[in-house]
C-alpha cells in the first residue's frame, strides 16, 4: 500500500479564451459569435470602468476573475501548477463565458431564457463540452469534464449528455438553476424526468455548483456583490429540496447528487430540519405542513437524511477544519475535497498547508475517502492509473495527518477561506 495519498480536487474550472469557442461552433453562428464577442469586450470594459478595477477584464471573458486567466486554457501552466501543489486528478467545471451568453450588467446578473435566443444559447454551451472534450483528451486519466446542458430543450440535453458518455465526459451532467424570474420551469418540475432518467442510466452523477441558480441582483448598487456573496450559497443548497421532495432520489435510487462549492456545515442543520418538515408533511393529521406537504410526501419512502445518506454529497471546496470537524454528523463518504483551482479563493499555491490544516489528526482511511475515493466514485477516475503519479508529486498520508496550526499559515493563504484563521468562527 502506498504511503501517498491519490489527491483529488472535485472542484476545478477551466475554459476556453471567448475567442477560442469559435472553432467549436457550427459555421452558421459564426457570424453572430462575432458580433457577440464585441457586445461582451464591451460589457466587461463598462464594469471594469465602473467598478475601477481592472481584474473584470482577466476573466477570459466572463466567469469568476482569476489571478492569469489563461490558466482556464493553458495545459502545461495549469497542469504543472497542480502537479507542484500536489494535486494530480480534477473534475472540471465551466469559468469562461460560453458563446452567446447574454450580455451582462453586471459580473452577477442571472441569464434570463428568451425565446429568440434559445437556440443560440444552447449551441454555445455545445461549444464549451466540445472544446472540453478537446481539453480532458489531453489527460483523461488526471482530468474528469463535467457537461452543460440547457433546461430550455429537455429533449437536446438528453442527446447531449448521450454525445458526452460517447466521448469520454465522464464528469456527468452540471445542473443548472432555475431561479425566479428565469423564464424556466423550476427544478421540480415533471418537464425534467428524462434528465434524471437520462443520468441514472448513464450512471452520471448530477453536480449542481454554486453561482449557477442566483437570481438577477438589479444593476451595479454599492450593496449588489454583498448581496451575491451573502445569498449565493443559499441559492445553491435549494436544488437539494427540490429533487428530494419531487420524489426524484426515490424514483433514481442509484442516482448521484452533489451540491458543490455551496459549503458544508450547512447540511448538518439543514437535514435536520428537513427531517421535521418531512415527518410534519407525512404523517401530521393537521397543521400546515400536512396541508401543502402532504401530496409530495405520499411518494417518499424515505426522510431526506437518509437519501442523503444513500446517494447524495459535498464537493468540499477548500474544506474549512471546522467542517472537517463535522465530518461524522456530514458523512466521511459523502464529502469530497475540492481547492477550486484556478479561482481567487483557491487553495493553490498552499494545498498542502491547508490538507493538513483540515485533516490533521484525521485517521488517515477517513482521509483517504475524502480525497480520493469519494471523488473517484462520483467522477469515475481509476485511482490504480492514478497512484504512480501521486507517489511523485502528492503529499504523503504521515505528512497530511500532521496538524498544521494556523500561525505556521503564509499571511498571503488567507485569500482561501480553508486557510484563513477566522473562518473557525464562520458560518458555512
Amino acid at each position: 500500500m502506498s504511503e501517498h495519498h491519490v489527491v483529488i480536487s472535485a472542484d476545478c474550472h477551466a475554459g476556453s479564451d471567448i475567442r477560442g469557442y469559435k472553432p467549436y461552433l457550427e459555421k452558421k453562428y459564426h457570424e453572430q459569435f462575432d458580433q457577440w464577442v464585441a457586445q461582451i469586450e464591451a460589457a466587461h470594459q463598462m464594469m471594469s470602468e465602473r467598478m475601477g478595477d481592472e481584474s473584470v477584464l482577466n476573466v477570459g471573458v466572463g466567469g469568476d476573475p482569476v489571478a492569469d486567466a489563461n490558466r482556464n486554457w493553458d495545459l502545461e501552466r495549469r497542469w504543472s501548477e497542480q502537479l507542484a501543489d500536489g494535486v494530480v486528478a480534477e473534475v472540471i467545471f465551466p469559468n469562461t463565458q460560453p458563446p452567446f451568453a447574454p450580455v451582462p450588467s453586471t459580473m452577477f446578473e442571472a441569464p434570463p431564457l428568451a425565446i429568440d435566443n434559445a437556440e443560440l444559447r444552447f449551441a454555445g454551451l455545445r461549444a464549451h463540452n466540445r472544446w472540453l472534450a478537446d481539453f480532458v483528451a489531453e489527460a483523461p486519466l488526471q482530468r474528469s469534464g463535467v457537461v452543460q446542458v440547457f433546461l430550455g430543450d429537455v429533449e437536446g440535453s438528453v442527446r447531449e449528455l448521450e454525445w458526452a458518455r460517447e466521448n469520454n465526459l465522464r464528469g456527468g451532467m452540471l445542473l443548472p438553476g432555475a431561479p425566479p424570474g428565469s423564464g424556466f420551469e423550476p427544478l421540480y418540475s415533471p418537464i425534467y424526468e428524462p434528465l434524471w432518467a437520462a443520468c441514472a442510466d448513464l450512471d452520471f452523477t448530477v453536480t449542481h455548483h454554486s453561482g449557477g441558480g442566483t437570481p438577477d441582483f438589479g444593476p451595479y448598487y454599492p450593496a449588489s456583490m454583498a448581496m451575491f456573496m451573502l445569498e449565493v450559497t443559499w441559492w445553491g443548497h435549494r436544488a437539494l429540496w427540490h429533487l428530494m421532495f419531487s420524489g426524484v432520489f426515490e424514483r433514481y435510487p442509484n442516482l448521484r447528487f452533489v451540491n458543490t462549492e455551496t459549503g458544508t456545515k450547512w447540511i448538518v442543520d439543514t437535514l435536520d430540519e428537513l427531517d421535521v418538515f418531512f415527518e410534519r408533511m407525512k404523517h401530521a393529521n393537521y397543521g400546515s405542513e400536512a396541508l401543502f406537504g402532504r401530496v409530495a410526501t405520499e411518494q417518499m419512502t424515505m426522510k431526506p437524511s437518509e437519501y442523503w445518506k444513500r446517494q447524495c454529497a459535498i464537493g468540499a471546496s477548500f474544506l474549512r477544519p471546522i467542517e472537517g470537524a463535522l465530518r461524522h454528523q456530514v458523512g466521511v463518504d459523502n464529502i469530497a475535497w475540492g481547492s477550486d483551482y484556478p479561482h481567487l479563493e483557491a487553495t493553490y499555491p498552499y494545498t498542502r498547508e491547508q490538507l493538513r490544516l483540515t485533516f490533521g489528526g484525521v485517521d488517515p482511511d477517513e482521509t483517504t475517502k475524502m480525497l480520493t475515493t469519494n471523488a473517484a466514485r462520483l467522477y469515475h477516475f481509476d485511482v490504480e492509473a492514478l497512484q504512480p503519479l501521486a507517489d511523485k508529486w502528492c503529499p504523503t498520508k504521515a505528512e497530511v495527518f500532521e496538524f498544521l496550526d494556523f500561525r505556521e499559515v503564509p499571511e498571503d493563504a488567507s485569500k482561501c477561506p480553508g486557510l484563513a484563521p477566522h473562518t473557525q468562527l464562520q458560518r458555512s
